[in-house]
């Protein structure tokens, strides 16, 4: 494991064309000022790629990148995973904005903490923007670092997510609140079943990992606390991923 965190750690290399097409929508739409530095494809699948690539050098024209034929051996040596279809799309970091204002007066925001690895923090991602989620908000150490994974986790959707770093998870629940959110946090004490709590917008929804979980000073401030109900007996947590993607869409459910 250690060995492959060496590899996707701070790794700007998007694999596939689901992640290509996902920058450019980024890009697109200005939630990311990433910019593409080049495109290489293996030219054994040089016959296959035909409609992909006629699509990548238009965008190369219009975003000037380069786009560069090579062998399999040295995709095969960049990539980390085996999914990327023989295209890998290199490219400069994404700023993430600091959260120092409110970006949506109405809106459902997820502050993430505590996501042990890039792909359960992928897998979040890909959720929460399918529930219809405006933005996330993050802590400075994050898993953003490892783009080219998480990108790939969340098919693309961790390109066109807003994603904003606060100070401390606390700094940033006063700031919704102060704003007229509802801070609702996920956890077992004091909570309410999710299906009987109040998930209306405008709504901040704090979860924490697995592990750790969120802090008790964040859980103090907290509207509003609740759990997800199982269908039997089962003593541990659901990851945070799986938390975060099943609560979202009970917001979405409620705001519908």
């Amino acid at each position: 494991m250690k060995k492959e965190e060496s590899r996707f750690q701070d790794s700007n290399i998007m694999e596939g064309m689901i992640s290509f097409r996902a920058v450019i929508r980024g890009i697109e739409s200005k939630v990311s000022d990433r910019k593409i530095e080049k495109v290489i494809f293996d030219s054994t699948r040089k016959k296959n790629l035909k409609g992909h690539l006629s699509y990548i050098r238009a965008m190369s024209a219009k975003y000037n990148f380069t786009v560069e034929e090579v062998t399999k051996e040295e995709i095969d040596s960049l990539a980390i995973g085996s999914s990327h279809g023989g295209i890998l799309t290199f490219t400069s970091e994404r700023t993430l904005p600091a959260l120092t204002d409110i970006p949506q007066s109405d809106g459902f925001y997820v502050l993430l903490n505590g996501i042990e690895d890039p792909y359960n923090f992928g897998y979040a991602l890909r959720s929460l923007y399918a529930a219809g989620v405006d933005g996330i908000i993050v802590g400075k150490r994050n898993w953003m670092t490892a783009a080219g994974v998480v990108c790939r986790a969340s098919a693309g959707a961790s390109e066109e997510m807003p994603v904003y770093v606060a100070e401390s998870e606390t700094d940033a629940a006063r700031l919704f609140q102060k704003n007229g959110y509802r801070l609702v946090a996920a956890d077992l004490a004091n909570s309410t079943p999710m299906t009987q709590a109040n998930l209306k917008k405008p709504l901040l929804l704090a979860v924490g990992g697995e592990k750790r979980g969120l802090a008790s000073e964040l859980l103090t401030m907290a509207d509003e606390i609740v759990r997800i109900e199982y269908g039997r007996v089962f003593q541990e947590s659901l990851s945070a991923a799986s938390a975060a993607s099943i609560l979202s869409f009970f917001v979405l459910a409620q705001n519908s």
